[in-house]
């Protein structure tokens, strides 16, 4: 149990024991074997051969496990340590999530933004389970926020807090559960412009502390006037509370800026400074960034570049560089990570699906 009584992500077994006889028996006998063999379970959203979307729970070595449909694509994904239950969050600028319970216990619920929102296809829950945190985007008053959402109440929303920056993407809490981390992208969209990026030459690219409680701005890192095209996109915390972060750069092929950096509550922001051969494997993207606590690892992918990248939390060093043709989801495994892309590749199986961004770990 962790402090407070909220317990940690299930292990396999007591995953299949929450699961149910009921549940178990709707698996086909392939399922069955992939589920009864694997240490861990992730869950990734997916398009499937016939161009149709979804959640999958997947094992360690990849197998599908089971799938649920989704009315559109989803991006990222965030899970309750409480209760298990798992979120998938629209693509922008798409308007739902799917709050649904992995064991199959529940009936799946959708949930959509108020009209003058939609979602960055991110969000997080609170440690206790009580609030989903998500990323909006205010589109008439060009801002970002982070919606707030009662998961004790069929995901009602409750309010939201303004995030001090535009293009709010991923975001994560703290482990004690008081402070909100945002990645402000910096990118203005409408979605009557659909996906269109609307001022590339005047980005604002953000990292943003609040207060969990009160949602009051504790601290803010404003990307240099040099790095005003670097998208700082997707982030999480390692095993001392500092807090990675990836980017996005929108400017000339030919630069080479720092993609990858780290920083805490009260510090500035420390950039990696990578070999030069890694950030040309980058190729001025990563699109998801995974931190393994125990291992001491933080995994990067890059689609662009068709790589993984493997850094020691602690000393920044590249521990291994790997190449993974359109490489996407990135998430703690056993002993390093486990990365997916997205033409159906998931650890050492590939399936008839393509894999989206993300992938979230919901079992030990």
């Amino acid at each position: 149990m962790m402090p407070g009584g909220v317990r940690t992500l299930i292990d396999r077994r007591n995953f299949m024991k929450a699961a149910g006889l009921p549940f178990l028996a709707t698996l086909a006998p392939r399922s069955l074997f992939a589920l009864e063999r694997t240490d861990a379970v992730f869950a990734s959203a997916f398009r499937g051969a016939d161009g149709g979307y979804g959640i999958a729970t997947v094992s360690e070595a990849g197998q599908i496990i089971d799938r649920v449909t989704l009315p559109a694509r989803a991006h990222g994904m965030a899970v309750s340590r409480v209760s298990g239950t798992v979120v998938a969050f629209a693509r922008r600028p798409g308007t739902f999530f799917m709050a649904l319970d992995p064991v199959g216990g529940r009936e799946p619920t959708v949930v959509h933004t108020p009209e003058n929102r939609h979602f960055y296809g991110h969000g997080q829950f609170s440690p206790d389970g009580t609030i989903l945190y998500a990323s909006e985007n205010d589109f008439d008053g060009n801002r970002g926020v982070i919606g707030l959402y009662d998961a004790r109440d069929s995901f009602r929303r409750i309010g939201e807090y303004d995030a001090h920056g535009i293009g709010t993407h991923d975001m994560t809490v703290s482990d004690d559960g008081t402070m909100i981390v945002i990645a402000n992208g910096g990118i203005e969209t409408h979605p009557d412009f659909g996906r269109t990026k609307l001022n590339v030459d005047r980005m604002e690219p953000s990292l943003v502390l609040l207060d969990a409680a009160t949602g009051h701005l504790v601290q803010k890192h404003t990307m240099p006037q040099k790095l005003q095209q670097l998208s700082t996109r997707h982030v999480d915390l390692d095993g001392d509370g500092r807090i990675w972060f990836a980017c996005q750069y929108e400017g000339p092929r030919n630069d080479l800026p720092p993609l990858v950096g780290y920083f805490s509550k009260g510090e500035d922001v420390t950039f990696m400074d990578l070999p030069e051969e890694t950030t040309l494997r980058l190729a001025n993207y990563v699109g998801a960034i995974a931190v393994n606590r125990k291992a001491g690892i933080v995994g990067l992918t890059s689609p662009n570049g068709n790589s993984a990248v493997e850094l020691d939390a602690k000393t920044g060093q590249v521990i291994s560089e790997t190449t993974v043709r359109d490489a996407a989801g990135v998430a703690p495994s056993a002993k390093s990570v486990t990365v997916s892309s997205y033409d159906g590749l998931f650890e050492t199986t590939r399936s008839n699906v393509a894999w989206d961004q993300h992938i979230v770990r919901i079992s030990r």
